[in-house]
């Protein structure tokens, strides 16, 4: 565990590096962003607006006592989906769809050698590979977590208008009632180091990937399973603290 660690923590050391030409890392960070950022937008897009709408509608059956005003259901479901629902779903979600394209995209790289070619010209291969991955993670990262807290508000509020089981205008009360801004910059801070923690171990994976085509999936799997675990255990250390 200690040495895999380490191994860690020297290749971020060398993803960090100054870079020996800007123009070209930066290409490569705008090519990743949009990656990341645009092709992702879709599948959080379905995600959040069928987790904002069950979500509503679990509250809603379960405070069916006329002694709770119907508004709170749009107060639980406001909360949840910003502080849990919209950042590590999300990011899970990501983890699956980015992590294991980044750790395949490396590590096919490194057994046809194209990354030893790099460091034969004398290229820094794990900033010029890693870097931007990980840039663009962390930067796009609390864009789509922003936009999943949106759209899964928008899924309640439509799951209200097409059930009936709590009227819009009660949900809209209860999402405007008592909103406290910590909870958007918790989510912003959960995304942040989730999208560092998913791209950097999958990174990782793909970057000391031995073999062939076999090791190749398997260092995909890995990388998924270990960054959604270090997800979770992040999860709860960042709520433990900011809450």
């Amino acid at each position: 565990m200690f040495h895999s660690l380490g191994k860690y923590i020297l290749l971020l050391r060398l993803s960090f590096r100054k870079p020996e030409k800007f123009s070209v890392y930066w290409a490569e960070v705008m090519r990743e962003m949009v990656s990341v950022g645009v092709g992702s937008l879709g599948i959080i897009s379905i995600i959040s607006v069928f987790i904002g709408a069950a979500t509503t509608i679990q509250v809603a059956f379960q405070l069916s006592s006329p002694l709770v005003p119907r508004s709170i259901a749009g107060s639980i479901a406001r909360d949840s989906t910003i502080l849990e629902f919209s950042p590590t779903i999300s990011s899970l979600v990501l983890a699956g769809r980015v992590g294991s394209s980044m750790a395949s995209q490396i590590g096919t790289m490194r057994v046809t050698e194209q990354i030893d070619a790099l460091e034969i010209m004398g290229v820094n291969a794990p900033g010029y590979l890693i870097s931007p991955k990980i840039i663009a993670g962390v930067t796009m990262f609390p864009i789509l977590v922003i936009a999943s807290i949106a759209l899964g508000i928008f899924g309640g509020w439509l799951a209200c208008v097409l059930s009936g089981d709590v009227s819009p205008a009660d949900y809209l009360s209860g999402v405007h009632e008592g909103f406290e801004g910590l909870t958007i910059r918790v989510a912003i801070v959960k995304a942040i180091v989730f999208g560092f923690i998913i791209t950097s171990i999958c990174a990782y994976q793909g970057f000391y990937t031995n073999g062939g085509a076999l090791e190749v999936g398997q260092s995909a799997t890995k990388g998924v399973v270990y960054s959604c675990v270090m997800v979770l255990f992040a999860d709860l250390v960042i709520t433990r603290v900011m809450l």
